[in-house]
């Protein structure tokens, strides 16, 4: 089973102690930040979600390895892209459990990705509804991540074509190949 909670009005305050951390250490190393952005199912007001809160710092791609080398310093252990172009991700110190921080190039697809599902399911309520419900649904049933990942698949696709990605785009997305959870630590 996976864990998915009701919409907590608290996760966008988390979120900007996270991005007011991340900012300060990117300014204190001269780093670049293009944006900071709360992406994922927190991100959307009304939407249930696994209590995780997700972030991108988008950087230039020259900008990738000072950026990820910030993280670090703040106790963050490198994943790799994990399967996904041009987005690295991060394993959080123990002091900032129940977040998921990546560093993203930006313009990137994976970045495009992330922008809009979160857009697409701020503005349309309907289907924000039928996903939470799907996500509801599949996390009571799922056995792991995995599973959850695959079994919201086909809503995931549905909601980037609603937000205007292309079939080439969305198909690029479906075919990451993403490491299972046991390949990976989480």
């Amino acid at each position: 089973m996976i864990r998915v909670d009701d919409y907590d009005p608290a996760w966008p305050g988390r979120f900007e102690v996270l991005r007011k951390e991340y900012a300060a250490a990117l300014e204190a190393a001269g780093v670049p930040a293009v944006s900071i952005e709360h992406v994922g199912s927190t991100s959307v007001p009304g939407l249930a979600a696994k209590p995780v809160i997700d972030c991108d710092i988008v950087v230039a791609e020259r900008d990738v390895e000072a950026a990820a080398d910030v993280l670090i310093g703040l106790g963050f252990s490198p994943l790799g892209e994990l399967g996904i172009p041009q987005r690295w991700a991060f394993k959080e110190p123990a002091r900032l459990a129940g977040t998921n921080t990546y560093v993203i190039v930006d313009g990137s697809l994976s970045l495009r990705n992330h922008l809009a599902v979160r857009d697409i399911l701020r503005t349309d309520s309907e289907l924000r509804e039928q996903y939470a419900a799907v996500k509801k649904r599949i996390g009571a049933m799922a056995a792991n991540i995995d599973d959850y990942g695959r079994g919201k698949n086909a809503m995931v696709q549905a909601i980037l074509a609603a937000a205007g990605l292309s079939e080439a785009e969305r198909a690029s997305i479906d075919g990451n190949q993403v490491p299972s959870h046991d390949e990976v630590p989480r």
